[in-house]
């Protein structure tokens, strides 16, 4: 595995972690006009994003479609997993 893999898995994480996190402190941001789960799409594209504009290499170069599809499930098992171990009630739509 790659180091960029490497970060980018660890990024979603602590992207999934924070937003779930956020999701039981304050359940009434779910009601947002961005959904949650587009929390996380958008936080793929920034690391993406940067990624590329760091290593100054071609769009879509950087990441496999696997990593980025893994580190798409990471971050929204990590963003459920938090509401539900505290109990709290969401709505992902």
């Amino acid at each position: 595995m790659t180091r960029i893999n490497q970060l980018l898995f660890a990024y979603m994480a602590a992207v999934g972690l924070a937003a779930g996190t956020g999701l039981v402190l304050a359940p009434q941001i779910q009601d947002f006009w961005i959904k949650p789960f587009f929390w996380i799409l958008i936080a793929l594209l920034i690391f993406d994003i940067g990624a590329h504009l760091v290593a100054q290499a071609a769009p879509g170069s950087l990441l496999t479609m696997p990593a980025r599809l893994i580190a798409l499930g990471i971050g929204i098992v990590a963003m459920m997993a938090i509401p539900a171990v505290a109990g709290v009630p969401i709505r992902f739509v």
